[in-house]
């Protein structure tokens, strides 16, 4: 195809969407920035101020928040008077970039930018040579983790979550045996032994870093009927011991998610149910094209979910394995009965309710 043959506004239009792209990713570190130095926080709390008012504000050096606000401004987040010099964060966005939001709070997954940009080399190889880059190249991983789930957990998991399975919310009130499956830091089981103290939880997560933490805000805590172990969750198995068992986003990262799905199903009591809350997507790149967070979620499947398994010569399913694909591994494993929930509001996750019979 010559140039005089392509389409010029096609190719122009896409030239657009291409610096779109350079501009969002580059813009996305100081966002991150504004995010861990709590610069947008402050900001909401404040009228329109200077750059010497805000550095002062947030007790931070003038000519690097200087440059951040220019940053920010170009990228139409922070507005500002140019007469008056001053600057400010709509409430309308403070919405999306602030801790008060909550689960809204989308500065939070800005982090996993840089990090996921520290192990491209590594990509790079796997592409070439296959294989993947380990867990252990990801040294802040748990801790961005934990901070993003504890803010998803802490305004939905008591309240919203568990009572999608009927019944449950009394279960747990009257008592029953729980394990949390890749629990990570453990904030999902703490919150759940605080709410209820009549059962009994246990996290397993093959991380001594997630375990220990789990511990310790237990102990921050005062519960005293969650327990944590550091276990390679393929190995779970029977007996039959619990009454509900749960995995927050957690299987589709797994070096062999069958093994786990298949132990699951062995661990749980003849009535158990097993709670999955996993990515929403459909299993096939055509059917994710109007997914709000496609393009996202398929970068950090690459970067992260699907190369720590394939560094553990596993099955690499990817964050993007999609609904048709887990409801196969759910049946393959030994569930016959599995409802797959969505929230409104919620464009991340569904919600699997599964039992064997």
């Amino acid at each position: 195809m010559t140039a005089a043959t392509i389409d010029q506004a096609k190719a122009e239009a896409f030239a657009g969407q291409v610096v779109g792209m350079l501009n969002s990713a580059m813009s996305s570190l100081l966002v991150s920035v504004g995010h861990r130095l709590g610069i947008f926080d402050k900001l909401a709390t404040m009228p329109p101020s200077t750059a010497e008012q805000i550095a002062k504000a947030t007790n931070l050096n003038e000519r690097y928040i200087r440059e951040w606000l220019g940053g920010m401004t170009s990228a139409r987040i922070v507005e500002h008077d140019a007469a008056k010099g001053t600057y400010w964060l709509p409430a309308e966005h403070a919405a999306s970039v602030t801790r008060a939001a909550g689960p809204g709070n989308l500065a939070s997954m800005m982090e996993f930018v840089a990090l996921m940009g520290n192990v491209e080399d590594q990509i790079v190889e796997s592409f070439q040579k296959g294989g993947g880059a380990p867990y252990s190249s990801f040294p802040k991983f748990q801790e961005l983790m934990a901070n993003m789930s504890a803010q998803i957990f802490d305004a939905a998991l008591i309240e919203g979550v568990l009572p999608l399975v009927a019944g449950l919310p009394d279960r747990l009130r009257a008592g029953i045996d729980v394990a949390d499956v890749g629990c990570g830091s453990g904030h999902a089981i703490n919150l759940m032994a605080k709410a209820f103290p009549k059962s009994r939880f246990t996290g397993y997560d093959f991380s001594e870093e997630g375990v220990k933490r789990g511990r310790a805000e237990a102990t921050d805590l005062g519960v005293a009927n969650a327990t944590f172990e550091v276990k390679d969750v393929s190995t779970l198995g029977g007996p039959a011991r619990f009454d509900l068992m749960t995995a927050f986003d957690s299987i589709h990262d797994q070096a062999q998610p069958r093994k786990v799905l298949k132990g699951i199903a062995e661990a749980l009591r003849p009535d158990g149910v097993f709670l999955m809350v996993d990515i929403a997507a459909d299993s096939t790149h055509a059917g994710n094209m109007e997914h709000p967070l496609a393009a996202a979620f398929y970068s950090i499947s690459t970067f992260h979910c699907m190369t720590v398994s394939l560094a553990l010569g596993g099955e690499g399913l990817g964050t993007m394995w999609g609904e048709q694909k887990a409801r196969e591994l759910l049946e393959e494993a030994g569930f016959k009965d599995i409802d797959i929930k969505h929230v409104e509001g919620d464009i991340m996750n569904a919600y699997y309710i599964c039992k064997k019979a």
